[in-house]
């Protein structure tokens, strides 16, 4: 009887530790929401005269990552907010002035990783970017304002690094590009380095 006793306990407390050592096995595999806060730089991308502003970056995203032996592929969603604008004077009439200032900011996509050590990870990212922007159009005495949402592209890289089993930080630079708005080619340039707090489950 105690030799069944002292089997069962073996087999109960291997079977416990099985989620640890998966998660050892793949500690940057599962679901994952983190906090972002940064650096934003909204910059008008063409020839023409142009004034851009520095901002402050604000927000959070999800995700899920699968790691299969060094690589992790992973598929993401954000949500952030921003204090940047930018200011154009290209293909306007002279003295005409176009100025954008940033709101919310969506992006869809994914990445890929490669793990670098038990607890770091550099990894590339690319995707989908939807960022709505206040528009001021000036035209002499005349000002128009408008509400749009700019469809564009989104590539980054970054680090990420583990602080315990599931909390970890990461570091990130992203370029963004945006194009046409109502048949007006603003050409947006976005650069953004932020830091972010995750947990994974």
């Amino acid at each position: 009887m105690r030799k069944l006793v002292l089997a069962t306990a073996a087999i109960v407390a291997g079977t416990a530790a099985l989620p640890a050592a998966a998660q050892t096995a793949a500690p940057f595999t599962g679901p994952r929401v983190e906090a972002l806060a940064g650096y934003d730089n909204l910059q008008d991308g063409g020839d023409g005269d142009s004034e851009g502003r520095d901002g402050f970056l604000y927000g959070g995203a999800i995700g899920y990552d699968v790691q299969a032996g060094g690589v992790v592929l992973g598929a993401e969603a954000e949500l952030t907010d921003s204090t940047s604008r930018a200011r154009s004077y290209n293909s306007f009439t002279a003295g005409d002035r176009f100025s954008v200032k940033a709101g919310r900011d969506i992006f869809l996509g994914g990445r890929v990783g490669y793990v670098i050590s038990p607890l770091a990870m550099i990894y590339a990212k690319g995707g989908y970017t939807n960022a709505r922007v206040e528009s001021r159009y000036t035209a002499g005495n005349v000002e128009f304002r408008d509400h749009t949402n700019l469809d564009g592209f989104r590539v980054g890289a970054g680090l990420e690094y583990n602080i315990t089993p599931t909390a970890y930080v990461k570091g990130e630079y992203r370029y963004s590009h945006y194009g046409d708005v109502d048949g007006y080619d603003i050409d947006l340039d976005r650069h953004q380095l932020l830091g972010g707090i995750g947990i994974r489950f």
